[in-house]
């Protein structure tokens, strides 16, 4: 069965009716029935009792994605929300590595004291504590500078703000979030890639995964770059899905249809 974004999208948020000045575009999307007129939606092309939910020139109507253009939007608006959550998650790590930093000696103190404390309870399980590589990793830290800290929580930060500036551009569907996104992305995949050949976890893989698939995706599907035409055969794509522009090409086309004969028939005389 074919997903069918148009109305799918209208059963959740109505249908987006529009009355053009432009008579012969205003007849094709105009109906008149028994219950009253019906217009005809931009997004899915059914007709829908009531009066129109707005009026004027052709150039004034809303901007209405439909079809691939709806599909795509819902793809940005995925990845928009896995990016928020990315970029609030992180601002809460950098936030925890700020306190540490503050407060790094007496975190120190007291890991050394619990320790002292488990050790009984961890020669009775046979664990041995002194080599015990969590133990170790967070050892490791408390020999960490605090200007050093500082700097990673700052670069934490840095990167959770790209973070979260991508996810509202996605979500809008701005032409400049698409380019940071790719971009930004595009830059951390060999730091990912190194990362695995340190640990590999599934984790990582499947962030390394997700934010490839993106990059091609966006790059593709957008067209940016200069890719498959670019930013005009994309512009030319999403006005080629408009109703008001196929309605309108198929007024002219039939205006232009009636009127011919009417050229020619003075010469078969």
């Amino acid at each position: 069965m074919k997903w069918d974004w148009d109305r799918r999208t209208c059963s959740r948020r109505g249908h987006v009716t529009y009355a053009p000045t432009d008579p012969h575009l205003r007849e094709r999307l105009h109906a008149e029935t028994a219950l009253g007129p019906a217009w005809r939606c931009l997004r899915c092309g059914d007709f829908a009792l009531g009066e129109p939910g707005g009026s004027g020139p052709v150039g004034d109507a809303p901007a209405v994605p439909r079809g691939k253009a709806l599909r795509d939007r819902f793809i940005l608006r995925l990845l928009a929300v896995e990016r928020l959550v990315r970029g609030l998650a992180i601002v809460l790590i950098a936030y925890a590595v700020w306190r540490f930093s503050n407060s790094q000696t007496a975190v120190q103190q007291l890991f050394n004291t619990d320790l002292g404390l488990l050790r009984p309870i961890a020669v009775h399980f046979h664990y041995d504590l002194d080599n015990s590589p969590i133990v170790g990793t967070i050892q490791k830290t408390f020999q960490y500078h605090r200007s050093t800290l500082l700097i990673t929580a700052a670069a934490m930060l840095a990167y959770a703000l790209i973070e979260i500036v991508e996810a509202f551009g996605l979500w809008a569907a701005k032409r400049w979030a698409e380019y940071l996104t790719v971009v930004a992305t595009a830059a951390f995949l060999p730091l990912e890639v190194y990362e695995l050949t340190e640990k590999v976890s599934g984790l990582k893989i499947g962030t390394l995964l997700v934010n490839l698939l993106a990059v091609v995706y966006i790059l593709l599907a957008k067209r940016l770059f200069g890719l498959r035409g670019g930013a005009a055969a994309f512009e030319r794509e999403r006005e080629g899905a408009s109703l008001l522009e196929l309605q309108y090409s198929a007024g002219e086309g039939a205006k232009q249809g009636t009127e011919q004969p009417a050229e020619q028939a003075p010469s078969g005389k």
